[in-house]
């Protein structure tokens, strides 16, 4: 009798602490941080763009440029399918794709591959000191690194997603690696 009662009272005292945590993020939860997400760019439609610009949206940023062999496509179709799973929610949330290689990505170039991941998805471009202040902002590096050949370049560059609050505060860093559904989550945990 005694030893039902302290395995009944070991099981009360269990249900006594605190509830287990069943709302996660995937990725870094980032919120407090210096990363301001300021920028001066233009989108692919030539229209001078600033984060305050998409305040009531959730904004995923994403650094990447439109001649990357891997990183840069995987996650802009790990996005779209985020976008998918999300439904009519995803109307309320706009990703910015900056580019780290202005020299050849141009308004042009960006308006056919950014939207070909998904149509509202937007293409950033600007001087080389405009992405320098931007990359400043976000504490993400890129880097020009020449081929072997020496005939061209690729480029090194963070590779993750900001994601920013309706009130445009930072609230996450994801990996480029997660899944779409990882994603989708993540995106809209501060709903």
């Amino acid at each position: 009798m005694l030893k039902q009662f302290c395995m009944g009272l070991s099981l009360l005292l269990l249900g006594c602490g605190p509830a287990p945590q069943t709302d996660f993020l995937v990725g870094t939860d980032v919120t407090g941080s210096s990363i301001n997400g300021q920028f001066t760019l233009t989108d692919h439609m030539g229209r001078l763009r600033h984060l305050d610009d998409f305040k009531g949206k959730l904004v995923a940023v994403f650094f990447g440029y439109t001649r990357c062999p891997d990183v840069c496509p995987t996650t802009m179709m790990s996005l779209a399918s985020a976008m998918k799973l999300l439904g009519d929610k995803s109307r309320d949330v706009q990703v910015l794709f900056i580019t780290v290689d202005p020299e050849r990505d141009t308004q042009e170039i960006l308006a056919q591959y950014v939207p070909s991941f998904h149509p509202d998805f937007l293409g950033l471009v600007g001087t080389p000191a405009q992405l320098k202040e931007a990359a400043r902002n976000y504490r993400a590096v890129y880097r020009k690194q020449a081929t072997e050949d020496g005939d061209s370049y690729t480029m090194d560059h963070s590779a993750g997603v900001y994601v920013f609050d309706r009130e445009g505060k930072i609230r996450a860093f994801l990996r480029h690696d997660q899944t779409p559904a990882e994603l989708a989550h993540d995106i809209t945990h501060f709903y």
